[in-house]
């Protein structure tokens, strides 16, 4: 038997379990096996005493740093791909600990004590509040869960690196606990571990080439057939068993979870999602479906074999098989093989039908409701052949679900376009139809009346027109595809959505342009819209005066019949992402807050259904965190069950890669909208002192913010110090870094994403935290007795303690010494303003929640972060030396520096599991 010796690593201590402790021992050990093999003794050696000098303390950055100065190219490759390889595999060791605890609780749960944040556990605790049966299912018919996927640029990873990490995981989670290997078994899983390993190391991280968007449809589409496909059914099956135990009812629910994508869609600054892309999108999301599906038919086949020549068979089944046989030819050898067996036949039938619609993707022969009815009169023959439970559980179960979820579209594709472009492409269209040449100079009163009047005036704008310009072109284009696509099915376009919302003429704008494209009509003084159009509001100033333009909006003579035709719905999106990059952490934060209850208590004024989507991103900088403690914190007015929110780069791999993951992620945001759909009780939150502190924070907080930010040497600084032109060239999505070149780009024109993804590298983290420093010490030197006040909103509010949650999670990854070296490729006195804030702010934290450190409430991520730090200190500092030789190499040796600067981005993503 192989003896594995090489790298180890410690992972004892407080908030590490044992076998996490021994599988990324296991791991390191391999590993640095491998390293010697394949690049020698003195490589392993200089891996190891480097991030063996940093484990002891800041002492050792100065020597690590000019260590790391003398290094050849090569050696810094090395150094990089070891830690990077590393990382990606205590990864994966992580996520297994997250599967084993899962299972750990789910197994000893009962129905007393039902396992934390599980679908059961919400049952539970309504049946407790003494909800009946009927009131649970009032609630859940109210639930409407919408995911919803998109590709912006923030999973680092190459596909191939996702695979092999993967390929880890499974032989991982063959390791018993308790020891039960015998010496040849774990010997092979080991060894292909080590193998696994070694062409991990070999595997380049870079992609060649910059992501296409059908590569990005192609790669969400995996997770979506895989991943998806397999627990939504699951989450459905949990809460008809939770009701089964609780209150002995198993009811036949529709959908409350379904799925969107903005891949393909999403146009919002990306040149290259063009008519033709998100054609091309769609039908590839509709034919992964139907190829699910036929799959899934062939399994059923296997099942279903009862004979009718031994139970009854219902006469709507063989009603049904005669109809098929109208439109489908099937051999006769088929047919007389399965003239007994009419469920196999009927099957049959199924599968052609679906294999036609592969033949012809366009065709709308065979229809998803029709796909759902072929179903449901199979279960109720079932019953009629008294093998109910074969239909109300297993494989046609879950195919009915996945049915009534995901259609033959799989992922209801949404339309996303700046105002600005719809603006344009107005404009041109008024001034073709004779009607302004200066609509863009209009005021907002004189642009909604014109265009109030327009969408009432039944004729055309562009009539026979059709050379347009390139913009107007790709606007009705867009729309013309999206129509084309909803009369062959309805469920495959979702909303259409409007970025930097900032008036009432936006939305009418976009209507209008609808209407143009025979997506919206008015007929007998009523509108018929194929689509609901959807306010993205992003910047600070357009949160806080969301609440106010919904309202001039609901009050539109056009837009309440547009309403009526919509059912009197309304969806409204809120961004994270630029709200936080325009204020700060903690302004943003409460502006998004203070909008979810604006905007709830407007569409309750009218009478107005609506959904709140929320645009978050991976990152706490751009609203991430845990969902379902997000859900917690929502206003009460908000809490209706109706629920959107973004998925997107390393978050969609990380919850969707392996199953059992999938399914915590899920029904923990179940768990929470289910225990708060119409809570109405209001927490502390609602006090007018707590709520005045918040707006008084937040106030200082956006002030300090904007000082640092709007000083007018503050971005040649940042670009001198951060790695965003590098990020800029990173091959990692479709979608542009900015609107112009990455070198000349300035902090308007950069997106929010990479804005962030650049504070991580250089482990500031500053979009996670910084204002609360300055904000908090102001108001309590102001009144020593706001102390007091802040530890009552901590323990007492769940929305103040989640968002100072996330900001000791950012402050606690945040490595401000290792970010003094950045500084130093661009002296400033900004870094000590940085700290000074940060120091503020950790003094505060500590105060307020009355921990002696960081994360003290939370010490499995608080140990997690410890070790990884010496060997992400690793990489931050390679990163610095090439950051530093790529400012003076001559432009001959920047080709391998940049690839250098690229590994090492990827290696400190991997280390700090976020990008943007």
């Amino acid at each position: 038997m192989r003896t594995w010796k090489g790298l180890h690593i410690e992972a004892e201590g407080s908030g590490i379990s044992e076998p996490l402790s021994y599988q990324v021992n296991l791991l390191g050990t391999l590993l640095g096996h491998v390293i010697r093999e394949q690049a020698g003794e003195p490589i392993f050696n200089l891996v190891e005493t480097l991030r063996s000098r940093l484990k002891s303390g800041e002492d050792g950055y100065d020597a690590v740093r000019r260590r790391i100065g003398e290094l050849s190219m090569d050696e810094l490759f090395w150094l990089i791909r070891s830690y990077t390889a590393f990382f990606n595999l205590v990864n994966e060791a992580e996520r297994q600990e997250i599967i084993r605890i899962n299972h750990e609780a789910e197994v000893s749960e009962t129905p007393d004590s039902p396992r934390s944040e599980s679908i059961m556990d919400a049952v539970h605790r309504l049946k407790d509040r003494g909800l009946s049966v009927d009131g649970v299912l009032d609630l859940i018919g109210d639930m409407d869960i919408q995911p919803t996927l998109t590709a912006h640029p923030t999973e680092a990873r190459r596909g191939s690196i996702l695979y092999k990490q993967k390929q880890i995981a499974a032989l991982l989670s063959r390791i018993p606990l308790k020891g039960e290997l015998s010496p040849w078994e774990k010997d092979r899983i080991f060894t292909r571990i080590y193998h696994e390993i070694g062409l991990l190391m070999t595997t380049d991280d870079i992609r060649g080439e910059r992501l296409q968007v059908l590569d990005e449809v192609d790669n969400v589409l995996y997770y979506c057939k895989n991943a998806i496909w397999e627990t939504v059914p699951r989450i459905y099956h949990d809460l008809r068993n939770a009701l089964k135990v609780y209150y002995d009812q198993v009811p036949d629910m529709q959908p409350f979870l379904r799925y969107r994508s903005w891949i393909g869609g999403d146009r919002d600054g990306n040149p290259f999602v063009t008519p033709e892309v998100t054609r091309q999108a769609l039908r590839a999301y509709r034919e992964t479906a139907l190829r699910n599906y036929r799959d899934a038919v062939v399994k059923l086949w296997q099942e279903l074999s009862p004979s009718d020549l031994r139970v009854k068979v219902s006469e709507e089944l063989l009603a049904s098989i005669q109809a098929d046989a109208a439109f489908v030819s099937l051999d006769q050898h088929q047919l007389t093989r399965y003239r007994h067996e009419p469920y196999r036949l009927k099957l049959r039938y199924m599968q052609e039908r679906i294999e036609r619609l592969l033949r012809e993707p366009d065709a709308a022969t065979y229809t998803a409701d029709a796909f759902e009815e072929d179903l449901l009169i199979l279960k109720r023959s079932l019953e009629t052949s008294g093998l109910g439970d074969i239909g109300a559980y297993g494989l046609l179960s879950d195919l009915i679900i996945r049915a009534r979820v995901f259609g033959f579209h799989l992922a209801s594709l949404d339309i996303r376009q700046h105002s600005r472009i719809h603006e344009q492409a107005v404009e041109e269209l008024l001034h073709l139809g004779g009607v302004t040449d200066r609509y863009s100079d209009l005021g907002e009163a004189e642009k909604i009346a014109l265009l109030e009047a327009e969408l009432l005036n039944p004729r055309p704008l562009a009539g026979c027109f059709s050379d347009f310009s390139d913009n107007t072109e790709n606007v009705l284009g867009a729309m013309a595809v999206m129509r084309e696509a909803m009369e062959r099915d309805s469920g495959s376009i979702g909303s259409y959505i409007i970025s930097m919302t900032h008036g009432v003429s936006d939305m009418l704008e976009a209507i209008l342009l609808a209407k143009e494209a025979n997506l919206w009509r008015l007929r007998d003084g009523k509108v018929e819209s194929a689509v609901d159009v959807v306010p993205l509001f992003e910047t600070i100033s357009d949160l806080e005066r969301a609440g106010g333009l919904m309202e001039d909006l609901f009050n539109s003579r056009v837009y309440k019949k547009h309403l009526a035709g919509r059912g009197n719905f309304q969806e409204i999106m809120l961004g994270y992402s630029d709200s936080n990059k325009d204020g700060g952490f903690w302004t943003a934060n409460w502006a998004l807050q203070e909008g979810h209850e604006h905007l709830s208590s407007v569409c309750r004024k009218y009478d107005i259904r609506f959904r709140l989507f929320h645009g978050r991103g991976g990152s706490v900088g751009r609203g991430g965190g845990r969902a379902n403690q997000a859900i917690f914190s929502m206003p009460p007015e908000s809490r209706n069950g109706k629920l959107r929110f973004t998925e997107q780069g390393e978050i969609i791999s990380f919850r969707y890669a392996q199953n059992r993951i999938a399914r915590r992620h899920l029904e923990q945001i179940v768990n929470a909208i289910l225990q708060t759909v119409h809570e109405t009780q209001c927490d502390p939150g609602c006090s007018p002192v707590m709520t005045n502190m918040m707006t008084e924070l937040s106030r200082h907080s956006m002030k300090a913010y904007r000082e640092l930010i709007d000083n007018p040497d503050f971005w040649e600084w940042y670009k001198q110090l951060t790695p965003i032109e590098f990020i800029g060239r990173l091959p990692i999505a479709s979608r542009p870094v900015s609107r112009k070149a990455a070198r000349d780009v300035e902090f308007d024109d950069l997106r929010a994403i990479p804005w962030v993804f650049a504070w991580t590298q250089t482990r500031y983290s500053l979009p996670g935290w910084y204002g609360m420093g300055t904000a908090f010490s102001q108001v309590i030197a102001a009144d020593p007795e706001n102390l007091s006040l802040l530890r009552e909103m901590w323990e007492t509010w769940s929305f103040f303690r989640t968002v100072l949650d996330n900001a000791q999670l950012e402050m606690a990854r945040a490595r401000l010494e290792i970010a003094a070296h950045y500084n130093r490729l661009s002296q400033s006195d900004f870094h000590e303003k940085i700290v000074e804030d940060f120091e503020q702010a950790r003094e505060v934290v500590l105060k307020i929640t009355g921990q002696k450190e960081l994360l003290d409430n939370h010490p499995v991520i608080q140990k997690s972060i410890h070790l990884r730090n010496p060997y992400t200190d690793v990489l931050n500092l390679v990163q610095v030396e090439l950051l530093r030789r790529w400012k003076e190499a001559p432009e001959a040796e920047h080709g391998a520096l940049r690839h250098a600067v690229f590994l090492s981005i990827n290696g400190i993503s991997a280390a700090m599991q976020s990008t943007g």
